[in-house]
């Protein structure tokens, strides 16, 4: 059986290929769980720098393997997923994206915790959350306002409309555009020193001062930071799924059902309390 994950090192730096091309990279459980292991084997590793995420066969990742998820029968910490995101909030040291393709929910919301992202400008991002009663994975509730601005996050979280790398980089959301056959060597080639080029290894203590700075620090987070203050963010978007969800159901004339029920009402006091 082909792995699902390829795992390489080359110069200092560790190399994440998702390897599921027959299903765009769609991620299952046993692929969060090696990318998991990966990241502390690279934590451990004083003489591996950074890690660089891509996908094989043009894509990034399809997003979550909805199938495979529902075959859980773990806790909800235990749950693989939960354990990927908090490994990447730990991770002290440079996080690279390398986008080809579909980056599909996962495949977006990554990009919001690395610190250097390169994309195809045909790549297409889309955050499906709500289109599927999801809550928005990652904290990416909190982070996509901060980095995209309050009226584009709304847009691409709430309507959850697609967009390509060039978007993407007007947005901020990743650094440069490549080709696509050229994606993953330029991310490879930010996350180390070039051959012949003499720029300086960074050192490890800056370099972890300068991610925890830009992104908060551990003790932060434990004391609340994003994942606390996405408790509240999280009542909002339930709100909003109730609200804003496709209706599915007719009734007996063949009418589609209004959105909202008859005890649904906007006013300021519902809005204070999202």
């Amino acid at each position: 059986m082909t792995e699902k994950m390829i795992v390489a090192r080359e110069d200092g730096v560790l190399r994440l290929l998702l390897n599921r091309p027959e299903k765009k990279n769609a991620l299952d459980l046993d692929m969060y769980r090696a990318l998991v292991d990966a990241l502390a084997e690279a934590a451990r590793d004083d003489e591996l720098r950074a890690v660089v995420f891509a996908g094989a066969g043009g894509n990034f990742t399809a997003g979550n393997d909805l199938a495979d998820f529902r075959d859980f029968r773990g806790s909800v910490e235990t749950f693989p997923a939960l354990a990927f995101v908090r490994a990447l909030a730990a991770f002290q040291k440079p996080l690279v994206a390398a986008v080809t393709g579909d980056a599909i929910g996962v495949g977006a919301t990554l990009l919001f915790h690395c610190d250097l992202a390169y994309a195809d400008a045909r790549a297409r991002f889309k955050m499906p959350f709500v289109d599927l009663a999801l809550v928005p994975e990652g904290g990416v509730s909190l982070l996509a306002p901060r980095r995209l601005g309050m009226a584009k996050a709304a847009q691409y979280l709430l309507l959850c409309d697609s967009f390509d790398g060039e978007e993407a980089l007007r947005l901020g959301l990743v650094n440069a555009l490549a080709p696509a056959e050229r994606v993953i060597e330029v991310a490879m080639d930010a996350a180390r020193p070039s051959r012949g080029q003499t720029r300086r290894r960074p050192h490890r203590g800056a370099s972890a001062a300068a991610r925890r700075s830009a992104r908060g620090s551990r003790a932060h987070r434990r004391r609340g930071g994003a994942f606390r203050q996405g408790s509240r963010l999280a009542r909002g978007a339930r709100t909003l799924q109730r609200l804003f969800r496709p209706a599915r159901r007719l009734d007996r004339a063949g009418f589609r059902r209004n959105r909202l029920n008859d005890d649904d009402v906007i006013d300021s006091k519902s809005l204070e309390r999202v």
